[in-house]
Formats: C-alpha cells, sequence, structure tokens
C-alpha cells in the first residue's frame, strides 16, 4: 500500500510537469522551408512544417531518450542566454530554442554554435524532423505510390542503420498494412517485414 502511494504521487508529479520545449528551423528555399518540433516531459512530440498546421505528425520519444533531450536544455540554462557562434559562417537557417512551463518562457535563435551541447540538443531535433518526414513519405508512397513504395522503406531503412531515427514505433502500423497486404510487390512486403522487425527488436 505505502509503495501504491509512492508511486501515484510520483505519477502526479510527473503529469503536473507541463514544460515543453520547441525547436524551429525557418530556412526559405530548402525543403521544408520551415519545421516545427514539440517535445513535452511525458515524451509527446508534435512535428509540423507551418506553425498553424492543424494535422502535425504525432509520435512518442521514449522516456530516456526525452530525459536525455531536457537534461541538455538544462545544461543550456534553459535557452537564457545567446548560443550563436561569433563565427562567420554560410546562412544555414534560423534555428530556435524555447522553453515553456506555464508562465515561464525563454528562447534564443542561432544560425550556427559552438556550444557542444547546443550542438547535441539541435542533432536531437533534428532527428525528430527526420524521423517525422520518413513517416510522411512512408504514408503517402503507401497510400498513392504503390511503386514508390520499396524506394520509400529502402531510405527509411538507410536511416535507421545511420541512426538517424527515434520515436520508431510511428513506424510500425504503415509498415505491418504494406507487409501483410499482398497488393504491394514481394519485395516491398519483405522489406517492410525485416524493418519492423529490427524495430520490434534491435540488436545489442
Amino acid at each position: 500500500m505505502k509503495w501504491s502511494l509512492i508511486l501515484l504521487f510520483a505519477s502526479a508529479l510527473f503529469a503536473g510537469d507541463g514544460s515543453r520545449l520547441v525547436y524551429s528551423r525557418s530556412f526559405p528555399g530548402s525543403t521544408p522551408a520551415f519545421l516545427q518540433i514539440i517535445l513535452d516531459k511525458a515524451g509527446n512530440a508534435e512535428y509540423r512544417e507551418a506553425e498553424d498546421e492543424e494535422l502535425p505528425i504525432k509520435f512518442q520519444l521514449n522516456a530516456a531518450d526525452t530525459q536525455v533531450v531536457f537534461d541538455l536544455a538544462g545544461k543550456l540554462d534553459y535557452f537564457k542566454h545567446p548560443l550563436e557562434s561569433p563565427l562567420k559562417v554560410a546562412f544555414m537557417g534560423m534555428k530556435t530554442f524555447r522553453y515553456e512551463n506555464g508562465d515561464q518562457k525563454s528562447e534564443t535563435k542561432f544560425n550556427f554554435t559552438e556550444d557542444p551541447n547546443g550542438r547535441d540538443l539541435q542533432d536531437w531535433f533534428e532527428r525528430m524532423a527526420e524521423s517525422a518526414e520518413h513517416h510522411i513519405d512512408l504514408d503517402r508512397a503507401a497510400k498513392y505510390d504503390r511503386l514508390g513504395v520499396f524506394k520509400a522503406l529502402s531510405l527509411l531503412e538507410s536511416a535507421l542503420e545511420r541512426k538517424r531515427l527515434v520515436g520508431m514505433e510511428q513506424f510500425l502500423p504503415t509498415l505491418d498494412r504494406i507487409s501483410k497486404n499482398e497488393s504491394y510487390m514481394h519485395t516491398a512486403r519483405a522489406r517492410a517485414a525485416e524493418i519492423a522487425e529490427a524495430i520490434r527488436n534491435p540488436k545489442p
């Protein structure tokens, strides 16, 4: 009973933490020209390619990865200080880190940073964005371009091997649908099944 109460109290505290991190990158002329990732403390993530997008891609980051991301934000003092490097470098898109927790809000903008924690945090968010973009491409191919499914699967598998994917469970419904539907080519069905198995049972 005692432990049940402790776990209940801890869960209530965790659920009551309304803090979230927001990352955006604006780079006119690139594809996409704008992207935004919102991540809360429970690991709920949303990906948008427009700030007013009504149907964002939603996925779940596991607890360990979520903690790493929030720890990096903590090391950056939740973006209360500038991150921009004084070096003169080419424009690579304006990035924004923002922290929100109730009335508390802080943010910083930069084109390029030399701060190792800032670069690590940016890489985490870029991996989230890449994962969501693969989700979009695979789902679109599965629905509208069946001849393009194998290419989308190959790109997804390459990203998986290069460890560029996070929140990988988001791909399982589409992968399972492809692997079990005989209207897709056998090679695509086999590849989808292999990727789904690699996600469900990753190698040590």
